[in-house]
């Protein structure tokens, strides 16, 4: 494309168009048809590679093409739109979106993953830190392409919790929304421990035995029925560690882990059989024997003295004195109660127990 410098007597002046001086006598210069008409092919062959229909009364239509062709080689606008409230998103709105649900139960609605739209970007990045539940939908029958292992359709909505929670999707021009990449792509389900008590971003809860409703988490309650660990919620005791299917028909429970020890699960090894996911097991002793010196007794056990091998370990520890084999009375074995501190031994509880950290734990909801 350039000017008609090559048409006779067309008046460029320095190969620019001028307007006529009737002041001073000078034309103005020509613009012949061949000139009018290969500029308006060249817009139109614009227009035509973006895959528009041109338009007469349409005075946009050249930078709407040049957006959809740079969009195919860079999908990602230079655009920030800011949000305070539930909104579907225009095409012009996609780019970098904030969004703030600080004020209350927030929506934000994608654009149709059509061809129209073509094949764009947005991500979309959550500000406040808040409890409010913030819904990123896709439009109509649209699905966003996540936890695919799970429904190989993905889901319609999925959610962004914590400030600073943000997820990088590109549409397919086919009803899709594929995640290009997140701010935490810890696998689904997965439990983790914290060294702060707040809930991180990212879609993280605490593993506290919540019911949750099936139809706000559909793909947490999909992740629940193929993991091996889901129990009714009639059994759920002693399997507090497992998921539950909730009241059957629309809620779902979390597991509930707080204040145990994790053990883990035999599969099949042979150390800890009959063993199902999530399944709490009692405290225990390992089976032994005490032995008793002959002394007349010690600030820990009572005397008297029992001669060696003279101690009836068949005999029942809460049974009434019995007499040993050297023919002395000696009392039931002294029993630890909770509290108490006994030697070197430590102090005695409802449970047995190593010395240990707590610290908070923490799975990923999404």
């Amino acid at each position: 494309m350039d000017y008609p410098k090559s048409v006779p007597s067309v008046g460029l002046v320095n190969g620019r168009f001028v307007d006529e001086n009737p002041l001073v006598g000078t034309p103005g210069s020509l613009i012949p048809a061949v000139w009018g008409n290969s500029v308006t092919q060249e817009i139109l062959s614009v227009i035509s590679a973006a895959g528009m229909t041109p338009s007469e009364v349409d005075t946009g239509q050249l930078i709407k093409a040049l957006q959809t062709i740079l969009g195919r080689s860079s999908p990602m606008r230079s655009v920030i739109t800011r949000l305070t409230a539930s909104k579907v998103l225009t095409t012009d709105e996609l780019g970098l979106v904030l969004i703030d649900a600080s004020a209350g139960v927030n929506t934000v609605t994608l654009p149709a993953a059509n061809a129209a739209l073509g094949v764009r970007d947005v991500i979309v990045r959550r500000v406040d830190n808040s409890g409010n539940r913030l819904t990123v939908r896709a439009a109509g029958t649209d699905k966003i392409r996540f936890h695919t292992h799970l429904s190989a359709s993905g889901y319609p909505f999925m959610v962004l919790m914590g400030s600073g929670d943000w997820w990088h999707l590109r549409s397919d021009e086919a009803g899709g929304w594929w995640p290009v990449s997140r701010f935490d792509s810890t696998v689904l389900g997965r439990i983790s421990f914290e060294s702060t008590r707040q809930v991180i971003p990212g879609g993280y809860a605490v593993l506290n035995g919540n019911l949750l409703v099936r139809g706000d988490w559909p793909w947490l309650w999909d992740f629940a029925q193929s993991s091996g660990a889901l129990v009714t919620e009639a059994a759920r005791a002693g399997n507090e560690g497992a998921w539950t299917s909730g009241d059957g028909a629309t809620t779902f429970r979390l597991p509930d882990i707080r204040g145990e020890f994790l053990r883990v699960l035999d599969e099949a090894r042979g150390v800890d059989v009959d063993r199902s996911a999530g399944s709490r097991q009692m405290d225990a002793l390992e089976s032994h024997n005490h032995f008793l010196p002959t002394s007349s007794g010690s600030a820990n056990r009572p005397g008297p003295g029992i001669a060696d091998g003279s101690w009836d370990v068949t005999r029942d520890v809460n049974a009434a004195p019995a007499t040993g084999i050297v023919g002395t009375t000696y009392p039931n074995p002294l029993f630890f109660s909770s509290g108490e501190l006994v030697g070197n031994i430590g102090t005695f509880s409802a449970e047995t127990r190593p010395r240990n950290i707590a610290y908070p734990a923490r799975i990923k909801l999404i």
